[in-house]
């Protein structure tokens, strides 16, 4: 990968890898890639995973998609309103199928963005090699397998490699992935690998903890449930010592 801020970064219209499949990883369309020429190793110094994706993908979605689904999607809700017995001409569920048609595609909206288009104007370079931390950033996203939400909170570290991101940008990170049907596993790996590729640094940490409404509203229904998971790549992965001090300071 090149390390120049423009260089590192490939155009809009970049294809995914030819041997992505559908619904078998972590890219936009669900498939596990690795950029074409990538050297084996990750750019922490892992080995080579397949569980590392490129964030460097087409959009799945267009404003321009969406207003073409609308109709099918409300059409959709419809259906799904009188297989529950209710009357979708009743006057509180007259607009009910386009209201929860809009709301789905807003709460999936993670599809229409690229990650490339926030980081493009946001890495710095700057001699800085201590940690950078960023906690407690809210995250909403959608259980793929039920459809229905996943609230919680993120925490990421990274260990700067002479270039920074702008601090607002992690967060942004955390709203395009997190804004899609998701498993909380996919979603801690996919924004570790996102800011590991944008920034080559040393290391990277991240942490989630959400509640599940899965488990909450429904099946075992363990309202105080939480579910924990972390990615940890590079020295935060490899060295003990800086893996203590990153889950030290989100704690604090």
């Amino acid at each position: 990968m090149e390390r120049s801020k423009q260089g590192s970064l490939h155009g809009p219209n970049e294809k995914r890898d030819a041997g992505e499949s559908a619904g078998k990883g972590y890219g936009t369309g669900g498939g596990r890639t690795r950029r074409p020429g990538a050297p084996a190793g990750d750019s922490c110094g892992s080995p080579a995973s397949p569980d590392v994706e490129t964030w460097r993908e087409e959009r799945a979605r267009s404003v321009e998609d969406n207003q073409i689904s609308l109709p099918g999607l409300a059409a959709a809700y419809t259906t799904i309103l009188r297989g529950l017995g209710e009357d979708p001409q009743r006057q509180g569920l007259l607009k009910t199928p386009w209201r929860a048609a809009t709301a789905m595609q807003f709460f999936t909206k993670g599809y229409q963005e690229e990650i490339i288009d926030i980081l493009n104007d946001a890495i710095f370079d700057e001699d800085h090699d201590e940690m950078v931390i960023v906690k407690d950033i809210d995250m909403f996203s959608m259980c793929e397998h039920h459809l229905v939400p996943i609230f919680g909170r993120v925490h990421i570290g990274y260990l700067p490699n002479k270039r920074v991101l702008g601090l607002s940008k992690l967060a942004r990170i955390v709203e395009v992935y997190s804004r899609r049907l998701q498993v909380q596993e996919r979603l801690t790996k996919q924004i570790a690998v996102a800011i590991t590729e944008a920034l080559q640094p040393a290391g990277v940490g991240v942490v989630i903890e959400a509640t599940h409404m899965c488990m909450v509203m429904r099946g075992v229904q363990k309202m105080n449930s939480k579910t924990v998971t972390s990615t940890m790549l590079g020295v935060f992965r490899e060295d003990p010592k800086t893996r203590d001090e990153f889950l030290t300071l989100i704690r604090s």
